[in-house]
């Protein structure tokens, strides 16, 4: 098994002679069809003239077995992007062969932190979930902190860190948590400076919905490893203005540097989670039990579209960008006939989720406008809230 976790699927003769590599910490399902997938884009479009390729080392750490799996398929899967862009029905199957090495730090912790030390090494992506930034040896902030130890005693330049899990200023919380076991371990002050301030830490926020196939498509592809995702996606990298253009990150249309992530952030809480919200509100007590069958109701998708439009993008104003075309987009989302999202799971902790995606909406309508938004009034009378 620990040879199977070194071995180079990317042999020399398909490996492009001028590669950018990534180390991955995590082997889920949601990196496989986002980050796994715009790597494979990237590197379907290079020319060959001088243009850089992508390739992606993945380290597992859970005890998952997935590195092994992902090894016996010679670090191969299949994507499945499935639902509708501009109003058109997708359905597309590929198969994603980035993947160059698996690892498991698990089994062997010095082939991850030689694989952090390749010359070719620009960027570090991570979804480790909230688990992951615990404290101690086995958490990846420690982990993390080996490997750029070791690049800043070798004298490696810095590398970007994208961190893709649902934590706020997620980039931020990391650099904090790497400086903490940096000091647990008093590492020299040269060293904590060389590996926090000689790296670029974005902060990012990740959307894209990724789930496991129907059922008996992977035995049909005979990929236990396949994914399926919507045809929407956005990656949004936050680096302030002196990190923008240093930072390597790799280049994608649904990929945006941003100097502030919040703006987008509150789009997506607002718009996209505060509709989920509200049409549980809107669908209770009705025979609707999936997202998409509610959208197929006239008269609830016209009321969301018309809260969205009306009175959610107004009043956010000027806070956010791109409100009417991101809520085109949610719209679209929510129509996705390949998608079973189911309303009962969007209900649970439904209180709280009110109180941060619907209850704030409503009073950044009434100071702006000096009136009440109608829709979202209705919605939170419905809830006793108002």
């Amino acid at each position: 098994m620990e040879a199977t976790h070194q071995r180079l699927w990317l042999s020399a003769d398909t490996l492009p002679s001028i590669v950018e590599r990534i180390l991955q910490f995590g082997t889920g399902r949601f990196l496989r069809g986002f980050v796994g997938a715009f790597v494979q884009d990237r590197n379907e479009a290079v020319s060959g003239d001088g243009e850089r390729a992508w390739v992606v080392d993945v380290v597992e750490s859970t005890g998952s077995g997935t590195a092994a799996r992902l090894a016996a398929q010679g670090g191969r899967y299949h994507l499945l992007v499935r639902g509708l862009s501009g109003g058109q029905p997708v359905d597309s199957v590929r198969v994603v062969s980035c993947i160059d090495r698996t690892l498991d730090v698990r089994l062997d912790a010095e082939a991850v932190w030689a694989a952090g030390l390749d010359p070719d090494l620009r960027v570090i992506v991570s979804n480790t979930t909230e688990a992951g930034y615990r404290a101690g040896p086995d958490g990846f902030p420690a982990r993390l902190l080996e490997v750029l130890v070791r690049r800043a005693r070798t004298g490696l330049p810095g590398v970007t860190i994208l961190p893709c899990e649902l934590v706020e200023r997620n980039g931020e919380v990391l650099r904090g948590l790497v400086s903490d076991e940096a000091l647990a371990r008093s590492e020299p002050p040269a060293v904590m400076a060389d590996v926090l301030d000689g790296n670029h830490w974005a902060v990012t926020l990740v959307d894209r919905i990724v789930t496991s196939p129907p059922a008996d498509l992977p035995q049909a592809l005979g990929d236990p490893l396949s994914v399926a995702a919507e045809p929407y996606a956005s990656w949004i990298v936050g680096l302030p203005e002196h990190d923008r253009g240093a930072a390597s990150v790799p280049q994608h249309p649904v990929v945006r540097r941003v100097g502030d992530v919040a703006p987008f952030a509150l789009r997506k809480i607002r718009i996209l989670n505060g509709a989920h919200t509200a049409l549980v509100t809107r669908t209770r007590g009705g025979p609707w039990a999936l997202v998409r069958e509610a959208m197929s109701d006239e008269a609830i998708a016209a009321w969301l579209e018309r809260l969205l439009r009306d009175e959610v993008v107004p009043a956010l104003g000027a806070r956010i960008d791109e409100g009417q075309a991101f809520v085109t987009d949610v719209l679209e989302r929510f129509r996705n006939p390949y998608l079973d999202h189911r309303l009962a799971d969007i209900a649970q902790g439904h209180e709280a989720k009110l109180a941060t995606r619907i209850v704030p909406t409503y009073h950044d309508y009434l100071r702006r406008f000096g009136r009440r938004p109608a829709t979202l009034a209705w919605l939170l009378e419905q809830e006793r809230v108002l």
